[in-house]
């Protein structure tokens, strides 16, 4: 097999039905030469099952990196993968969120040296997400503004991150008021970059470790650009039972420290204090 340009690491825990919808949508990506590294925080059979068939039935190679349930663990499982990832550059997403055909592409087109690059995601409620099937995924409607209309979803400006091509994309990227960070569900880096900075900070749980991890790109020197209005992926309705106030108030307290302190590096992350 050639080296891959590019990985894509997806996070899962539990949740099939939508990890099969995402899969799909990789394998009608237009960008073909990558890998799936999926992050599974502690997932039982049913995804494990799912794993097998898939790598069976899509045109990229699979990799299945996993350990044992122990409550919400995603930076851990998160620094595993990227420690399995074979390319250079790494993208990284969630198992709930479809990437349109034209996502890998983006990335890959918009990868610079000394950046990361940062999307967004477009919600989709419950009854949509349970509507979609394969045939949608493969005809693209979940990213067609029209068909999810037809649908029942509502008229929002953020329709425009589905509808917006072109010039358009490239002017609401450069205008949106978000600060382009990482975000866990759809942005991308250099493998050298996150590696020089430890990866994720494994003392945090729930809300907040991605972004932290861009902190400390940026304390390290790293820039980032907006893609959100470009890179293209519609993220499935959930309950989020592991959001804890307790959790969140750790984070913050971590993400203080960083950014006071100036921190490129964390010694809880890949590399493990002695």
């Amino acid at each position: 097999m050639k080296q891959p340009e590019i990985s894509v690491i997806i996070s899962t825990y539990n949740a099939e039905a939508w990890l099969e919808k995402v899969m799909w949508s990789y394998h009608k990506q237009s960008f073909k030469n990558f890998e799936m590294v999926i992050a599974d925080d502690g997932s039982k059979q049913p995804t494990f099952s799912l794993i097998e068939k898939m790598q069976k039935l899509v045109d990229y190679p699979i990799i299945h990196v996993w350990h044992e349930d122990n409550g919400f663990q995603k930076s851990q499982i998160l620094n595993k993968a990227v420690l399995k990832c074979n390319a250079d550059y790494i993208l990284m997403s969630d198992g709930d969120c479809m990437a349109r055909e034209d996502f890998v592409q983006v990335h890959v087109d918009k990868k610079e040296p000394g950046y990361f690059l940062s999307g967004g995601y477009f919600m989709l409620p419950m009854d949509i997400s349970k509507a979609i099937t394969k045939d949608d995924i493969f005809n693209q409607n979940p990213f067609d503004a029209s068909w999810l209309k037809s649908k029942g979803l509502k008229a929002s400006f953020k329709n425009n991150k589905l509808t917006a091509k072109g010039f358009k994309a490239k002017f609401l990227n450069a205008v949106t008021p978000t600060t382009p960070s990482w975000n866990g569900h759809n942005a991308s880096g250099w493998k050298k970059d996150i590696l020089a900075i430890n990866g994720f900070d494994e003392r945090m749980q729930y809300g907040g470790q991605d972004r932290e991890l861009g902190e400390r790109l940026f304390n390290y020197g790293i820039k980032s650009k907006q893609i959100r209005y470009s890179a293209i992926c519609v993220h499935l309705d959930h309950p989020r039972g592991y959001k804890t106030q307790e959790s969140i108030n750790k984070n913050l307290a971590i993400r203080a420290t960083t950014k006071n302190e100036k921190l490129a590096w964390t010694d809880y992350g890949i590399v493990k204090k002695d």
